[in-house]
């Protein structure tokens, strides 16, 4: 029988459960040995009460430990947030129960107000530093940065899918993943738009064909199926194919024999299975991080990365195996053979130079995709909700992009550096809806923080505890943004608010992180949206969103509206795995550019 993570979690409770039970049982002996008679109902009672009593002995002198050091440091321990429940179980079943019900930063916006903007949620006993201060977040990614690690705990919990893999290291390791992942990162690639264009046409065809048979298009399962394409042909050389395996009918059509309609290639099927199991995964390790020492309860039946795992890994080990063929292969080409197939390189291709560790290879070029497929396809996706919901922005966008490319032209580097207005509703889109909302460290070394109220002494972060930060928060916070932080308005990048707010804080805008762990992919990220976003506007000159077409379970809350904020204006249900998406897809009809 093989155990699954839920099983070995009890086995080894279980385990030390019998070991205490040995243990009394030798104490018991031993009391009888040296006369010292106690009551059977007595010494079990005692017995009963030794575990937690020496689990609470610790904590006390944990936390007076930590009291000393703060105080010898001239700093004052974080507030902590009190809930009703032992083990603040109240708090932790309401931040559950808001991740599957709630919108983002629910609980947490309420604890902020009561104890500023930054907390110790302390659940289950367990320090867990919370803030949204931008100075913090600075001292965490950049100004200490090492003293603060990904962990050996958030390592494990993703370790099935993520593996060693740069977004899952720390030390020597990240900085191997660093080194040999940069170089690639240069204009002449980032800026290679053949692999754009391609995909997006394809991913156009498909919206015109599918709006002219009078359905609508779910824009966030189409533009997720091209970023997989095109991080795929560009990391691998070879293409998933999932926009040919076509995209999904509204729940509620009429349109007979759908399956019947839809491609049954073998290809198509691979396409579906990788898009699905690559989800999969996501979700489950992101479920790990969030329950964190309570995962493995949650699978007890089964182990639920196994099955996604095998399909992503029977799709991507053997084009390791023949990248590091491939690389072997070369040494006997001349230079000007070898030339031609540097032209045509993918990121594999680049990485097999550094190391031909398959483990290592198949890591990397995982989480690199995690990282070129998910942020891009999400902000695309709220992107598109803003021009649907902001015709305006939509006619403005559109004016420049006609303006400055024309109606039909494919867009240069060039073309896009020059696009202020596109690159401003980029990202605004990004302030407010950030693909990473909320992310976490782990404190290496006790510090201090500076306190957010400058007449209190600064905050104590001791060692080894759980920093969580969250820059969703931090880009609508009006005291950073001003009044009108959760208003979407482009302007703010252009107009005298840029100046103000952005200008002396950089650090309040962090939707590619910052310090050493900066996003490599930056650039490119910001060419292959600029580039969709231009073709889509050359061809379509409005959208409309169709919120009652997804699934019912997606259905805002009726408690939502009013609500303040976006949470109380914005039509959609913004869901996480380990980036932010729309529950139930995104729904549009557009007119095509021609229709009257």
């Amino acid at each position: 029988m093989i155990l699954t993570p839920g099983l070995t979690f009890i086995a080894r409770i279980l385990a030390g459960l019998g070991l205490f039970a040995l243990g009394a049982v030798c104490v018991r002996r031993i009391l009888d040995r040296y006369a010292v008679f106690l009551s059977n109902a007595l010494f079990l009672a005692l017995s009963a009460v030794s575990i937690p009593a020496l689990f609470a002995f610790l904590i006390l002198l944990r936390d007076a430990r930590h009291r000393w050091h703060a105080a010898a440091l001239g700093a004052r321990m974080v507030p902590k947030v009190r809930g009703k429940w032992i083990g603040n179980l109240d708090i932790l079943k309401m931040m559950l129960d808001n991740h599957y019900r709630g919108y983002p930063a629910d609980g947490l916006w309420e604890a902020t107000e009561a104890r500023g903007p930054v907390f110790n949620m302390n659940i289950l006993w367990d320090n867990m530093v919370f803030t949204s201060q931008p100075e913090h977040i600075q001292l965490i990614l950049a100004t200490d940065f090492n003293n603060y690690v990904k962990g050996e705990r958030f390592q494990k919990n993703m370790s099935a899918m993520l593996g060693i893999g740069v977004f899952n290291s720390d030390g020597n390791m990240w900085k191997f993943h660093r080194s040999m992942t940069r170089p690639f990162f240069v204009r002449d690639r980032v800026t290679h738009f053949d692999t754009f264009d391609r995909h997006t046409n394809t991913a156009i065809s498909l919206m015109k064909s599918r709006l002219r048979a009078g359905y609508a298009v779910d824009f966030q399962d189409l533009i997720g199926r091209f970023t997989l394409d095109s991080a795929t042909e560009f990391l691998f050389g070879s293409c998933v194919n999932s926009l040919e395996a076509g995209i999904p009918y509204p729940d509620n059509s009429t349109l007979p024999a759908l399956s019947s309609s839809l491609p049954t290639t073998s290809t198509n099927n691979l396409a579906r299975e990788f898009s699905n199991a690559f989800l999969e995964a996501q979700d489950a390790i992101s479920n790990r991080e969030r329950f964190n020492l309570i995962w493995p309860l949650l699978e007890i039946r089964k182990d639920k990365t196994e099955e996604p795992m095998k399909i992503l890994n029977a799709f991507i080990q053997p084009i390791v195996t023949e990248a590091v063929e491939k690389m072997k292969n070369m040494q006997g080409l001349t230079s000007e053979e070898k030339e031609d197939v540097e032209d045509n390189e993918t990121l594999l291709d680049h990485l097999v130079k550094f190391t031909k560790d398959p483990v290592v290879l198949k890591d990397e070029t995982l989480n690199i995709m995690i990282a070129g497929r998910d942020t891009t396809a999400a902000t695309l996706t709220f992107v598109v909700y803003f021009l649907s919901t902001y015709p305006d922005i939509t006619t403005r966008l559109r004016k420049e992009i006609l303006e400055m490319i024309g109606p039909s032209k494919r867009p240069s580097y060039d073309d896009i550096r020059g696009m202020k207005f596109l690159r401003a509703v980029i990202n605004e889109t990004l302030r407010l809806y950030p693909v990473v909302p909320f992310n976490v460290r782990e404190s290496v070394h006790a510090t201090t923080w500076p306190s957010p109220d400058p007449a209190q002494p600064p905050l104590y972060i001791p060692a080894g505890v759980k920093v969580p930060y969250s820059v969703f928060m931090m880009h609508r916070r009006k005291d950073l943004w001003g009044p009108d932080a959760e208003v979407f308005d482009p302007d703010r990048f252009l107009d005298e608010r840029l100046k103000k707010y952005l200008s002396p804080r950089p650090f309040i805008f962090l939707p590619f992180n910052a310090g050493p762990r900066i996003c490599l992919g930056q650039q490119f990220a910001y060419n292959e949206m600029s580039f969709f976003l231009i073709r889509l506007l050359q061809n379509f000159s409005s959208f409309t969103h169709l919120p009652e077409l997804r699934p019912p379970r997606f259905e805002i809350p009726k408690e939502w509206k009013g609500a303040p904020g976006r949470k109380g204006i914005d039509n959609f249900f913004p869901k996480m795995t380990l980036t932010m998406y729309a529950g139930g897809g995104l729904w549009i009809i557009a007119r095509e550019v021609g229709d009257i």
